[in-house]
């Protein structure tokens, strides 16, 4: 196969700009990237394996590559594949078209080949393929609940309406229903059918805490260089990135809600991406700080943590020039998942307390 010739310290990685019909997933020099996270069947494979070669056939100076992460199909399983789609694509296309596979830390090459700049984005490219709660029924339902909860710490008085909720979280109509269902004699209901909580349901907020993965999903990124940058100066190159879509949260948002918090400096930088559009973005994190590198590791000490907020609307909180605070909500899952659970139980009691 046709290698794929790209110059890394001159190609950075991208999502395409909008338009119609099929886009790929991200962008690297001339080399179209297709993301199939987790798949589990011959028909996510083969759909990609298509989009890519239909994709192709009408751009003959693109090259393109299918990214599986974590597939379910054996190796030898996809290699049986790749001999079918070898007697049924143009050999013109066959030659600027690799499949690679990637499970746990090890990238398995099943056709072409892949640039070693390319290679290097594999894991972000996976991660930024992350879905919103949207994606996952659950997850939607325990989304409608952490609006309702927001609102119910900021002591907002007015009650909301259903559209107001699916519109804030991005859901139907039945999951905001079955999300209600589930708050049961939790939620106060007004005359005109407008809702609202009218106290903490602390059962369904520790059910979230335990699985917050799925409705609070978070990739993590360590620094194992010699010179590792302290989360204030990380916050401050954050803040340069100039990207409405980002939100600094954690401890240093916590502190700004709650000035008491007892915790002495500040452990690692959490910032909160919100991408309504189902797939995280982290190609930031490279301009961020390049010795940046992602783990899966609950040993390393973590320096960065991306938590992707998947609902339709946010509601961070600006101050000032700098980057805008992620919600309390966000900020006290990003406590727990920093292991600091003293100090989100300090800050939880805070909130909870100012509602009287």
């Amino acid at each position: 196969m046709l290698m794929l010739h790209l110059n890394s310290m001159k190609t950075a990685l991208k999502r395409p700009p909008p338009g119609p019909g099929y886009r790929p997933d991200f962008v690297w020099g001339d080399t179209v990237v297709e993301v199939k996270a987790d798949p589990h069947s011959f028909r996510s494979l083969r759909d990609g394996l298509l989009q890519l070669a239909y994709y192709l056939a009408d751009k003959p100076d693109r090259r393109g590559l299918l990214l599986l992460g974590n597939p379910r199909l054996t190796d030898l399983a996809l290699k049986n594949e790749w001999r079918l789609a070898e007697q049924t694509l143009k050999k013109n296309v066959l030659e600027r078209l690799s499949i690679v596979a990637k499970r746990g830390n090890f990238i398995f090459t099943v056709a072409g080949e892949i640039a070693p700049g390319l290679r290097e984005q594999v894991d972000n490219m996976i991660a930024g393929e992350a879905r919103i709660p949207e994606a996952r029924s659950r997850a939607a339902t325990e989304a409608v609940f952490l609006v309702l909860l927001l609102q119910w710490f900021r002591r907002n008085k007015v009650a909301m309406t259903t559209q107001y909720l699916m519109q804030a979280v991005g859901c139907s109509y039945p999951t905001v229903a079955g999300a209600l269902r589930r708050l049961g004699s939790w939620v106060q209901r007004e005359s005109d059918r407008r809702i609202k909580l009218w106290g903490f349901p602390a059962e369904e907020w520790q059910r979230v805490v335990a699985a917050r993965e799925r409705v609070h999903p978070t990739i993590r990124y360590v620094d194992r260089s010699d010179q590792r940058r302290s989360p204030e100066e990380l916050l401050k190159r954050a803040a340069g990135l100039d990207m409405g879509e980002l939100a600094v949260g954690g401890v240093i948002a916590a502190r700004h809600y709650y000035p008491q918090l007892d915790l002495r400096g500040t452990p690692r930088l959490d910032l909160t991406l919100h991408c309504s559009n189902a797939k995280a973005d982290l190609s930031f994190v490279e301009r961020l700080d390049p010795a940046l590198e992602r783990t899966d590791s609950t040993n390393e000490p973590v320096a960065l943590a991306v938590h992707v907020l998947g609902t339709r609307g946010n509601f961070f909180t600006p101050v000032g020039d700098g980057l805008p605070l992620a919600d309390e909500v966000d900020c006290l899952l990003s406590l727990h998942d920093a292991r600091l659970d003293a100090q989100a139980k300090e800050f939880l009691d805070h909130l909870v307390t100012s509602v009287g």
